[in-house]
């Protein structure tokens, strides 16, 4: 016997207000199923010091040679794809919970970032991204002699 998800409507919540919670926290995917190729953003934390913004995409399960990233029109564009294999394909699934995903994150770029030195780094699921700022260019104080 195939081990398979079941969430009954529930019976000891209030009525009704139970009932139409329970109805209305699913997604359409607990009713009808789904194949696990559902969209997937990965969360981002943002961080900024007096050098650099850092970004980190928590992307577990991906490869570096997955990731994409690059500068266009003042945007840092990330992607992720994963290509399902052959192993994946071929299963017959109960419950598939596991995705085989891609994704697409674009974040706009303040003036104050160096477009050519962003750098990442995958490593434990997380994708880390350093966009160095530029160094402000101060006035310097200018003495004039009076002749």
């Amino acid at each position: 016997m195939p081990l398979v998800k079941f969430q009954p409507l529930p019976t000891t919540k209030v009525y009704p207000f139970g009932l139409i919670n329970s109805i209305f926290d699913r997604n359409l995917a607990d009713f009808v199923g789904h194949d696990g190729h559902a969209n997937f953003q990965p969360s981002v934390n943002v961080s900024e010091n007096d050098q650099a913004f850092l970004l980190e995409l928590v992307a577990p399960g991906f490869e570096k040679s997955e990731f994409s990233l690059r500068v266009e029109n003042e945007q840092l564009i990330v992607e992720g794809k994963r290509e399902s294999t052959t192993e994946q394909t071929e299963k017959k699934y109960n419950r598939r919970e596991f995705q085989v995903s891609s994704f697409q994150r674009m974040f706009k770029l303040p003036k104050t970032v160096n477009q050519d030195s962003v750098q990442a780094v995958y490593e434990n699921g997380v994708l880390k991204i350093t966009l160095e700022k530029i160094a402000e260019v101060k006035p310097v104080p200018k003495t004039i002699e009076v002749a």
